[in-house]
């Protein structure tokens, strides 16, 4: 059985439970999980940003929420996707941890960037960058950050994995 015939069989509320592991908002993991069944893993990445772009903000915000500081200690999951952080020095982590609190107090959110692949310090360095940026325009840049770790969440989900020469942006973008 594939990872997505698996994850069709499940029961609403099992697939609703995997799909938080994703994207931690609710109605994005309900509406996902009425869309099924999907005949392939592009249908299933093409629903799943169609419905994130579709969500309210605070509906979006909800999933910022489940993630971890970006340069926190963390397990499972959240330790792979900033294993970029591993390593790294304190000075860079206490930068970290600084642009983290600031950012949040200017955004009231924190700040969300596929880690995947990056190190410490260019995590910062986009931190740093993007506090300058106009609120409104830096929460769409957020949401798209969001939307490229759901993607390869579900990806990881599906128990598939991109080629080094794929792109992150979802399917239409």
């Amino acid at each position: 059985m594939t990872g997505l015939e698996r994850f069709n069989a499940l029961t609403r509320s099992e697939a609703e439970a995997e799909l938080l592991g994703c994207c931690g908002s609710r109605r994005w993991a309900r509406r996902l999980a009425r869309a099924r069944p999907f005949s392939t893993i592009d249908e299933l990445l093409e629903s799943a940003g169609q419905i994130w772009d579709e969500l309210p903000d605070e509906d979006r915000l909800e999933a910022f929420a489940a993630h971890p500081r970006i340069g926190e200690r963390s397990s499972g999951r959240a330790a792979r996707e900033q294993s970029g952080t591993r390593g790294a020095s304190e000075e860079t982590l206490a930068a970290l941890a600084r642009a983290n609190r600031d950012y949040e107090k200017r955004f009231g959110h924190i700040f969300i960037v596929c880690a995947s692949g990056k190190s410490a310090q260019e995590m910062l360095d986009l931190c740093l960058g993007r506090i300058h940026n106009d609120p409104r325009m830096e929460l769409q840049l957020a949401f798209e950050e969001q939307k490229k770790i759901t993607r390869l969440r579900l990806m990881e989900l599906m128990e598939t994995r991109l080629p080094p020469s794929a792109s992150l942006l979802p399917v239409g973008s």
